[in-house]
């Protein structure tokens, strides 16, 4: 009989990456651009070492940096799902969801017969999945339908907290500031890169690895390289190349990964909801339309924790009701599927 090997899903994966692959995927997020030799400087370990290593965990598909849109741009009027599907049919809805581009997360909840999702598309993309592509499947039972109506943090924002705050400033890039010219001279405003050819498919390129050399990249879009080196520091200026490090948040020692579905009196949402987005545990919080009107994702090292965080943080927050739905498994995030190793 062949040996059995481990559900991915069921598995706990928390010793796949140790230490220093935990301290080079904080970086990254930090930074997911920073090139080698900075990430060395930063952790004090050999540009060798940090090589190989950050080399090893994006073949392997475990660790995916993507480029995020600003998420403020997408964000507002986005739809957040939950659909409840037919036991055994989880899988198969999941991956469909995932297969799309509008769709950008997908989670299969505890349990195994919800789906969380994250839509952002046009009204005809909106309406061909709500009302025809979903229905039709027969596994679908019930959507709940939230729309987001303002964002106060998003993935990109959240870090681990694995890095001690000088080796954080020391990866966090410092935004280009034009030097002064007397008189100013008189040029065309900048194109928006969503305006620009070559803006558009560099940032394309960047949404499947952020991490490609501006050499890489020249040869993608068919550009020269001192063309695209530029481009690139216009784009960054510009707030355009926010990175996501695409991890199982297992493999980081944060066990349960849940969404907390809120709700507050109007007077105090804002604060509210300000002050998540300040926690180190939270790597998204939305205000939303439906019955409850804040959502927050968090990471937990173990469901003690998710126990401290409900009482001692949402507790002074003055929330009414909630509801706490976990995760059992992400399989899309920012655009990218998510990988664990093979055990």
């Amino acid at each position: 009989m062949a040996p059995r090997t481990a559900d991915p899903d069921t598995a706990n994966p928390a010793d796949a990456l140790d230490a220093l692959d935990r301290r080079l995927v904080c970086a990254l997020q930090v930074d997911g651009r920073a090139e080698p030799g900075r990430i060395a400087a930063a952790l004090g370990v050999s540009a060798r070492t940090v090589t190989r290593r950050l080399a090893r965990l994006r073949e392997t598909g475990v660790v995916k940096v993507v480029v995020q849109p600003r998420a403020v741009d997408d964000a507002v009027g986005a739809l957040l799902l939950r659909i409840r599907v037919l036991q055994g049919r989880v899988a198969a809805v999941a991956d469909a969801l995932a297969d799309r581009s509008d769709v950008p997360f997908v989670d299969v909840m505890l349990g195994g017969q919800e789906v969380g999702a994250v839509l952002v598309s046009d009204q005809a993309g909106r309406d061909g999945l709500l009302y025809r592509q979903l229905p039709v499947t027969g596994a679908v039972t019930e959507t709940t339908v939230y729309a987001v109506l303002h964002l106060f943090a998003d993935a990109a924002q959240w870090h681990a907290g694995l890095l001690t705050p000088e080796e954080t400033a020391a990866l966090t890039p410092h935004p280009t500031t034009p030097q002064p010219t007397t008189p100013p001279p008189t040029v065309p405003a900048p194109v928006a890169a969503k305006d620009d050819p070559l803006d558009r498919a560099l940032l394309a390129a960047l949404t499947e690895d952020a991490r490609s050399s501006a050499a890489a990249l020249a040869t993608a879009v068919g550009a020269p390289e001192s063309t695209v080196r530029r481009r690139l520091q216009r784009l960054a200026a510009a707030g355009q190349l926010r990175t996501h490090v695409t991890v199982d948040p297992r493999l980081l020692g944060m066990a349960v990964d849940a969404n907390l579905y809120l709700a507050l009196p109007p007077g105090r949402l804002a604060a509210a909801g300000t002050a998540l987005a300040a926690h180190p545990q939270v790597h998204g919080v939305v205000a939303t339309s439906g019955p409850h009107n804040l959502m927050a994702a968090v990471f937990c090292p173990d469901h003690a924790a998710l126990y401290r965080f409900t009482t001692e943080v949402l507790g002074p927050l003055g929330v009414d009701r909630m509801e706490t739905v976990i995760v059992a498994r992400a399989v899309k995030r920012a655009g990218a599927r998510v990988v664990l190793p093979k055990p």
